[in-house]
């Protein structure tokens, strides 16, 4: 999974959904490797989540370019689309990328954590 993906969703799903709850941002609990596991298997098992996911990926490319051509109105607009992609992938997805910004992405058990969330990456290849 692209690094810069997790941040991105972090940045812009996160505080969006966060806000659509009207409550005070919970704490995530504790992510666990099952959790990973368990979301991979969700969305890798049914095919509208898988597309939702390449979608996504796509979608946060074109993010990039609109942001390093310094055009932020195209970014934002871009920014839109962002949540309703991620609640296609159900809500186990954005828990997890919650719990990951509880975690050290640069420890071993964060770098797992990011090799087991790159298989959702493999199908949008193809």
């Amino acid at each position: 999974m692209k690094l810069n993906l997790v941040a991105a969703i972090s940045a812009l799903a996160i505080p969006a959904l966060v806000h659509a709850q009207q409550g005070p941002p919970p704490r995530a609990p504790k992510l666990t490797k099952a959790d990973v596991q368990n979301v991979i298997q969700i969305i890798t098992s049914d095919k509208a989540k898988t597309q939702a996911y390449c979608d996504l990926n796509k979608l946060f490319d074109q993010i990039q370019v609109a942001k390093d051509k310094n055009d932020s109105n195209t970014a934002q607009a871009l920014g839109k689309q962002v949540l309703s992609l991620v609640d296609k992938l159900g809500p186990e997805y954005p828990k997890v990328i919650a719990g990951l910004d509880q975690v050290d992405l640069t420890s071993s058990e964060g770098k797992e954590f990011l090799s087991i969330l790159s298989e959702l990456d493999k199908p949008c290849t193809n």
